[in-house]
């Protein structure tokens, strides 16, 4: 298989080229591991070496033999060393079992060839620990892939694999996502398995998934790997037909509230995010849907307290699960300022603070379900800027307190975590770009709880009406 050939493919497209026999798996691999080395020493998105080989995998899975990387976080395989992009790992810990979303992965034939870099912990809206340096933007070196996922988003985006995995507990799908124009879905809370070692990682904010380049990877994946396991709390209903049957077959004429203000406190909004907004809404009425400009009416500083709590309530529990476990004391020579600034904060924290956090969690999801009556889907900026420059969110600048951090994380992403809180699936799109650079500019859609159905036929409408798919980054 050529190279140009590879790089213009998707999962899908692959996996049906192996399933006919037109090529072998081990033909395609030879191509993505290829594009791995060529790419790679320019974003710095791998964690170590990649894999000599491809994990073990289903030979009859729907995506048998596709490329796949897995995110150095929450999701592990068997015997793969894990660091989570922290020095307090050391070289990394193999891990001694599949999580159950990895042995989905491996069940729908899936070729994982390496791990993929994060921030420290997942603590980031960038990608850039200091135990293993900044990973690098393919349309910009210059610039942030954005994080948590963004060693993921990077490969993604670069044509080195089509697929790989991510997770998101405020926008780690699909702020690097945007940065990179890719398809970035995070699914409604209990769509995938976070288990075993969790039932409601960061309070039930934390998902995870994939990112693609095409919104039938998306839906065809989610096929493969949605669904609860025993002993996980959500049992959400199947879709009425699988999620791949809806790429293409035209969306219902949906009612679409528009907004561009953040929905947390802080952060400005660039105007080409917002002119990218509004030409997806303009294209949305062009396809026939009802328009208005309108979003849920919440409060914005107990929102933004809450998170807080959520966030260094979950770093303190696992910095401190870690040293325990390791035998290592946390300090700033195995942590970074962020992270030991918001463990600490969260060591602090008393059991009331939860629960006062958790009530302000009901009241958003309360509030947006009530205005998802009138609204079938919301639409707004993924970010509010297309990128970062890399060292912008320095992880160890120790100048800032854990609400410092928190402001000034989320003042790049004031839209993504409102779907966190409330479980809804919310995906972001490719559909801007920057007319002098020429980046991706993405574009968010959230629908009610559990229907990823109309979200994704929605999506595939808007990739129809605004095709992204010829647009490619300088590293590819």
């Amino acid at each position: 298989m050529e190279a140009h050939e590879y790089a213009d493919l998707d999962a899908t497209a692959l996996a049906a080229l192996v399933r006919d026999g037109q090529v072998s798996a081990e033909e395609v691999q030879k191509a993505a591991t290829a594009a791995l080395d060529a790419v790679d020493p320019q974003l710095n998105a791998l964690v170590g070496e990649r894999f000599a080989a491809p994990l073990d995998h289903a030979a009859d899975g729907p995506f048998a033999g596709v490329p796949f990387a897995i995110k150095d976080l929450i999701l592990h395989a068997t015997g793969v060393a894990q660091t989570a992009g922290s020095r307090m790992l050391g070289a990394g810990v193999p891990m001694p079992a599949d999580t159950h979303l990895m042995a989905r992965f491996r069940r729908a034939g899936l070729a994982t060839l390496g791990v993929t870099a994060t921030p420290e912990l997942g603590f980031n809206a960038t990608t850039e620990p200091v135990a293993t340096g900044p990973v690098r933007n393919p349309w910009d070196t210059s610039r942030s892939p954005g994080g948590s996922s963004g060693g993921s988003a990077a490969l993604v985006a670069a044509r080195a694999v089509p697929v790989a995995h991510a997770s998101d507990g405020g926008g780690s799908i699909r702020i690097p996502s945007a940065a990179c124009g890719l398809v970035g879905l995070k699914p409604s809370q209990g769509r995938t398995s976070p288990g075993p070692d969790y039932a409601d990682p960061l309070l039930g904010m934390g998902i995870e998934f994939v990112v693609t380049r095409t919104v039938r990877d998306c839906a065809g994946l989610l096929d493969a790997v949605h669904g609860a396991e025993p002993g996980d709390r959500y049992l959400l209903p199947d879709p009425a037909r699988p999620y791949l049957d809806e790429v293409g077959a035209g969306s219902r004429r949906l009612r679409v509230a528009v907004q561009t203000t953040p929905f947390s406190g802080s952060g400005a909004v660039d105007p080409r995010c917002v002119e990218a907004t509004e030409a997806a809404a303009r294209a949305l009425e062009g396809l026939g849907h009802a328009v208005d400009v309108a979003g849920p009416s919440l409060d914005a500083d107990a929102f933004d307290a809450a998170n807080l709590v959520a966030w260094t309530s979950f770093l303190a529990d696992g910095v401190d699960g870690l040293a325990e476990a390791l035998g290592v004391t946390p300090g700033p020579d195995v942590l970074e300022a962020a992270t030991l600034a918001c463990a600490e904060f969260g060591r602090g924290l008393k059991a009331s603070d939860l629960y006062a956090a958790d009530r302000v969690f009901n009241a958003t999801r309360r509030a947006v379900a009530e205005f998802h009556q009138g609204y079938d889907v919301v639409l707004t900026p993924t970010m509010n800027v297309p990128n970062t420059p890399l060292g912008y969110l320095d992880q160890n600048d120790a100048s800032r307190d854990a609400r410092g951090w928190y402001d000034h994380i989320f003042s790049t992403a004031g839209f993504t975590a409102l779907s966190n809180v409330t479980g809804n699936p919310a995906i972001s799109l490719p559909l801007g770009r920057t007319e002098e650079e020429g980046w991706p500019v993405g574009v968010q859609v959230m629908a009610p709880y559990g229907d990823e159905s109309t979200l994704l036929a929605l999506a595939a409408d808007l990739e129809q009406a605004m095709p992204w798919a010829s647009h490619r980054p300088p590293t590819s």
